[in-house]
């Protein structure tokens, strides 16, 4: 066997760089999407026991919508790419490239088996430009397909090792090509046929034998002329070998799907639910229909499924010819190979071994899958089309007068399929170019206009999409996926009617129930979806609650392990005001999947609703040790424990909103409740600075910019806090507490009695009833020297709060000091200039004041943002499992509303009875100061 030079390696390594570069600037597109971007198996926060539990989507084997495809080490390079690169595609598709680079090197190893130096350079050159890996490259899904092959030639080549010199059997290569099985089978599950492949080498090619020598041995044996010969009995133990391993390979394999197949609809293999003989002969007609994307893959479609290719009804359908020829073709080359034993046949009889065995898994003849093409099954038994043309050109060639004829004819094959293959790459950028351009080659296939819609819906064209969408719905009426993004596309424009009647017309549809047949195995998971739809849409109707619980109530019954409809029912019992019932539901989905973040996070929403904030913490830190970055998680747990007011619990909270604005760093809440936590610490440099953060990124932050205002004051900086109460009251003209506080300044500070006055009667006008703005403005009288005045202002904001013991105390200080003034003769007119009270008293009266607006501030003002921005509880959908499929959107389509924790601690009640006796003290210094007077 000759060895491949590295001049070789890197022709083959440049060309395939030069005809994939630009599949670098490529995106996550197609089944990318669910494989990688919705896969939290990728995450290293999952644990790495996930990937051998999971199907290739990332989805609990056990669960029945699993796909089934079992491909862990393939996820594990995924994982891989996901630590050095997270999720830059450009990583993901250079190491496509790579991997394609060292299939080409290994085939070109396993070409020199049976072709000469140079045709098996021209089969690996020409499998290097083949445009029908594209898919298998530029998807990055397709590097289940690069991984398996690669670990299926490297396990043939060592299973061609296991022929000793002296015709022995050298067992190390056997056991090597057993494990390199093995290996190949958890990349993907075709990787298992090699051990065919390797079978066909031994009895056709190392043992030498043809099919007449075979049966004249068994005839012999039979007859009992003679036993066994060595050789036979030799190929008989390597098989055995094999043959047991292979057994021993599907077992483990029906073990992990738990003898399940996975359910596939109508939609995605019309043929595999049609009766005889459409099916057969359908499926039949597909085999030529691959040969020929292999002959000529000049129209290449990402999707093959629904309309695309009809179903052959009638064994009078002329395809039927196409598949007459293609068996006719196929039985002509196996006859030749397997009757002759020279160095030609062995190479056709491999070359078809490459072909036929790594394709039957995805035949559709023995078992449906869930495509009716895919060009990326075509990888491997491209090899085998590469090595039947390169043998062909190797016997033209030989021919004196056709060699310069054949070596144009390959040049420019080669030439023409490497600029497919760069132009084809540029189809996968984006999911809008690839579905458009699988448009152009075939418009009966519903999916594709629905998958150019979901293009469309992402970039916010709602419009345009709607019009996709619809198309969908008229060229294949019965789909049931189409008419659910017909309405999920109206109720993002707006028209709930017509929504209404788009999802109603997709119920209608959902197959009925069939007594004593299971209903769930004959449903698609994506469909029921239409129930959640629905529901979503028509509560928002509070009178139609009762409804919407019917529906999801509905989707259970058909489903009983359907998980979102117990999330979405749990957020509407919530709604309801039904917090025990919505326990119970997310409970439920609790015991169908405890691994589920955001289910741990729901619940504790509901704790916090039932006024169980301990309960609560603990489910957030359930949801926290299954994802630590749970973004809601983080921020909800540290507000509770916020709100709390255990100072024990400080550090950690700050440690989770540190964390939330690593993840959310556009977020201003996440910097205001920082602030927060500052101020309760008393770290008034940290709190300034993370309110300016918030402030900077959210303009008009109401209680951002009262609360550093707060601050200002607090720290003896009242000046500093007058700006940024302008800003606040710029933006909120009406904001009360800014008001107060802005006119205490003004008043005690600039000395601006008339600004302060504009402040307070501001906040009458809006609220004649604010019993602190009225006391607060008959200061300013008393500031003005209008003692009258002022005893009347205090005289109705008595009547307004007859039980403020410290109003009634203020008015029998003004009704003493207006008598005093009286008695000494003096006129209590402030034009007449009347005595002032001391400046010792108009201090103290503004700190009783201030002291009262402290103690606002315990419970109202300072913790204005526990009512507003800081303690909005941040709420999730678990619709982020989504599910892969056409309906890509419904997770969006339910949320929970705001959520709060409304009680105050036991420390911060003390704290406001400590300011209220102190305010109470200082009144009565007033009242020593003016008796003395």
């Amino acid at each position: 066997m000759a060895v491949v030079s590295w001049k070789e390696i890197l022709l083959l390594t440049g060309l395939v760089v030069g005809c994939y570069w630009n599949s670098l600037s490529c995106g996550f597109v197609f089944d990318d999407v669910s494989a990688i971007l919705d896969n939290k198996d990728l995450r290293p926060s999952t644990p790495l026991c996930n990937l051998f539990l999971n199907d290739f989507w990332g989805t609990p084997m056990a669960e029945e919508r699993s796909h089934k495809s079992y491909r862990p080490l393939t996820v594990l390079t995924f994982r891989l790419n996901y630590i050095f690169s997270e999720l830059r595609a450009s990583s993901y598709h250079l190491l496509n490239v790579v991997l394609h680079a060292v299939v080409c090197v290994l085939f070109l190893r396993v070409c020199r088996l049976f072709l000469d130096m140079t045709s098996s350079l021209v089969a690996a050159l020409l499998f290097a430009v083949h445009p029908i890996h594209t898919e298998a490259i530029t998807g990055v899904v397709g590097r289940a397909e690069l991984l398996s092959s690669i670990f299926l030639l490297a396990a043939f080549l060592a299973y061609t090792r296991s022929k000793g010199a002296d015709h022995s059997i050298v067992w190390t290569p056997i056991a090597l090509t057993v494990v390199l099985v093995a290996a190949a089978t958890l990349c993907k599950e075709q990787g298992i046929t090699v051990i065919g492949i390797c079978c066909v080498h031994e009895v056709f090619v190392a043992q030498g034998f043809t099919l007449p020598i075979l049966v004249d041995t068994l005839l012999q044996v039979l007859r009992g002329k003679d036993g066994f010969p060595y050789a036979v009995l030799q190929t008989l133990l390597k098989l055995i070998i094999l043959i047991i391993s292979t057994l021993l390979l599907v077992i483990i394999r029906v073990q992990v799907i738990q003898s399940q197949l996975p359910v596939f609809t109508r939609f995605d293999n019309p043929a595999a639910v049609s009766p005889a003989p459409t099916r057969q002969l359908t499926f039949n007609y597909l085999l030529p229909v691959n040969a020929w994307l292999l002959l000529n893959p000049s129209e290449l479609c990402c999707d093959w499924t629904m309309g695309t290719i009809p179903l052959v009804e009638s064994p009078l359908d002329l395809r039927n010819l196409a598949t007459l020829a293609f068996y006719s073709l196929l039985g002509v080359l196996a006859y030749h190979s397997l009757r002759h034993s020279h160095s030609s046949s062995k190479t056709v009889i491999m070359a078809l071994s490459l072909i036929v065995l790594p394709f039957i898994p995805a035949s559709n003849l023995f078992f449906p899958v869930g495509f009716v093409v895919a060009e990326r099954v075509l990888y491997v038994p491209s090899m085998g089309f590469c090595v039947l043309v390169a043998h062909g050109f190797r016997i033209v060639s030989n021919k004196g007068y056709m060699k310069r004829f054949s070596w144009l004819m390959i040049g420019v094959l080669l030439a023409t399929h490497a600029v497919k293959t760069f132009n084809r790459n540029w189809d996968w950028e984006t999911e809008y170019t690839l579905f458009t351009s699988a448009l152009k080659v075939n418009k009966n296939n519903a999916k594709l206009w629905n998958n150019v819609g979901h293009a469309l819906e992402n970039q916010n064209s709602y419009e345009k999409a709607l019009r996709y969408f619809l198309q969908a719905t008229r060229v294949q009426p019965d789909d049931i996926g189409a008419h659910m993004n017909v309405g999920r596309t109206y109720k993002n424009l707006n028209k709930s009617k017509e929504a209404e009647d788009a999802y109603l017309v997709a119920k209608s549809l959902m197959p009925q129930i069939i007594p004593g047949k299971k209903y769930a195995t004959r449903v698609a998971p994506n469909h029921l979806n239409v129930y959640i739809n629905l529901a979503n849409l028509i509560r928002t109707n509070d009178s139609r609650l009762e409804e919407a619980d019917q529906l999801y109530r509905q989707a259970i019954s058909m489903r009983p392990d359907f998980k979102q409809a117990y999330i979405s029912r749990g957020e509407l019992l919530l709604k309801m005001n039904k917090p025990t019932e919505a326990r119970e539901a997310y409970l439920r989905a609790l015991e169908l999947d405890r691994t589920n973040a955001d289910l741990w996070y729901n619940l504790a929403i509901v704790n916090i609703e039932m006024k169980e904030p301990s309960e609560a913490l603990k489910n957030f830190n359930h949801a926290l040790e299954l994802n630590s970055r749970h973004k809601l998680a983080l921020f909800n747990s540290a507000l509770l424990m916020q709100e709390s007011g255990e100072p024990r619990l400080r550090p950690e909270a700050n440690r989770r909103f540190l964390m939330y604005v690593e993840e959310e760093p556009d977020d201003a809440n996440g910097y205001f409740n920082l602030g927060m936590l500052a101020m309760d610490a008393n770290e008034n440099a940290a709190a300034e600075r993370w309110m300016r953060k918030a402030i900077r990124l959210q303009t008009g932050f109401r209680s951002a910019l009262f609360n550093l205002a707060l601050l200002y004051s607090q720290a003896k900086r009242e000046l500093e806090a007058l700006p940024v109460l302008d800003e606040l009251l710029r933006h909120h003209p009406e904001h009360v507490k800014g008001l107060i506080l802005k006119g205490d300044i003004l008043m005690n500070h600039k000395k601006d009695t008339g600004g302060a006055k504009a402040c307070f009667e501001h906040i009458l006008r809006m609220d004649p009833t604010n019993v602190q703005g009225k006391h607060n403005l008959c200061v300013v009288f008393f500031e003005e020297r209008d003692l009258a005045r002022a005893e009347r202002c205090l005289e109705e904001t008595l009547a307004m709060a007859p039980h403020e013991e410290y109003v009634r105390r203020h008015l029998s200080i003004v009704r003493n000091k207006m008598a005093a003034l009286s008695a000494a003769g003096h006129p209590l007119s402030p034009a007449e200039g009347a005595t002032v009270p001391a400046k010792e008293e108009l201090e103290a009266r503004q700190k009783v004041e201030q002291e009262g607006d402290k103690e606002g501030r315990g419970t109202t003002d300072a913790r204005e943002g526990a009512v507003n921005e800081k303690n909005v509880r941040k709420s999730a959908s678990v619709g982020t499992l989504r599910d892969a499929g056409e309906d890509k959107s419904e997770h969006l389509e339910g949320s929970q509303g705001d959520k709060r924790t409304k009680s105050k601690s036991t420390k911060e009640i003390k704290d406001i009875e400590k300011k209220r006796a102190a305010a109470l003290k200082r009144l009565e210094e007033i009242e020593r100061i003016l008796s003395g007077d």
